[in-house]
């Protein structure tokens, strides 16, 4: 089965079909055709995920798979949360994200750094589908000082997973899609992708 991914960002992409590759999906970007991204204007990661998903299968007519997620850092009131993408001032600029975040907690100790990260997977058979499914991880560690390692993408390198002790940016890719927000939302998916054939 072919899905269009309701996202323009390369590294969702890399994950996503690594992890549903042995699904029986083909997972396609919206780009391939031509679609461009949708406003979000939904004040939850749910509905904007809904909000792009239904943008892609209407502008393609094929089954839709849109990924919201974000980071949300406990002393900064879940921020920057919806907005994660866009909390250095530019869409998708992750060392100026990075900056910002670090600097507006530079002040904390390591007991107030917490975060996690969130993620929900939204999949429609069309872009009217009354009964999408939804599937949802969450990923908890902290922030660092400084950025760590090369790998991953957006916050990755400043995200602290505290059971292997390194950023997400150190992580073996497999590891990392095994235990993040987005490989246990995937995970969730997999488990109900029977009910979506």
């Amino acid at each position: 089965m072919q899905l269009v991914l309701a996202s323009g960002n390369a590294g969702k992409l890399d994950e996503l079909r690594t992890v549903l590759g042995d699904c029986g999906l083909q997972l396609r970007a919206q780009s391939e055709f031509a679609v461009g991204d949708v406003e979000e204007t939904a004040p939850t990661f749910i509905e904007n995920a809904l909000i792009k998903a239904r943008h892609a299968a209407r502008a393609t007519g094929m089954p839709a798979l849109a990924d919201d997620s974000g980071l949300c850092v406990d002393a900064l009131g879940g921020a920057p949360g919806l907005y994660s993408a866009r909390y250095g001032g530019g869409h998708a600029d992750a060392q100026r994200n990075i900056e910002r975040l670090l600097l507006e907690m530079r002040d904390l100790p390591d007991q107030r750094r917490g975060a996690r990260f969130y993620c929900v997977l939204v999949l429609l058979r069309s872009a009217d589908d009354p009964q999408p499914l939804i599937a949802e991880g969450e990923w908890f560690g902290r922030i660092l000082r400084t950025p760590r390692g090369d790998g991953g993408f957006g916050y990755d390198p400043v995200f602290l997973d505290p059971v292997h002790g390194c950023s997400a940016a150190e992580l073996d890719p497999a590891v990392k899609n095994s235990i993040s927000h987005r490989g246990r939302a995937l995970a969730v998916l997999k488990q109900r992708l029977e009910d979506f054939r």
